[in-house]
């Protein structure tokens, strides 16, 4: 298992009412399934959107992307502005 720092922003946070949480997956699960898991242990997490702006050690990816032990990963609300 791997276990991974999620990172919650501005409405996210809000959302899930805490700004991290360590979520463990399978070795080399990738950022969807990792959601996956999210919705299912986290509080007011079953809200999140079904494709959100996800960052894997400070760097943008796609869903698809895989995670390892000791990553973190980041959710993004959308950015607007102003």
């Amino acid at each position: 298992m791997a276990e991974i720092t999620v990172r919650f922003f501005a409405r996210y946070a809000e959302l899930t009412g805490c700004q991290a949480t360590s979520v463990e997956v399978p070795e080399s699960a990738t950022i969807s399934e990792l959601l996956e898991r999210v919705r299912e242990t986290v509080p007011g997490a079953r809200d999140l959107p079904p494709r959100p702006l996800a960052a894997l050690n400070l760097r943008q990816v796609k869903l698809d992307a895989r995670v390892s032990d000791g990553d973190e990963v980041a959710l993004l609300p959308p950015l607007s502005g102003g």
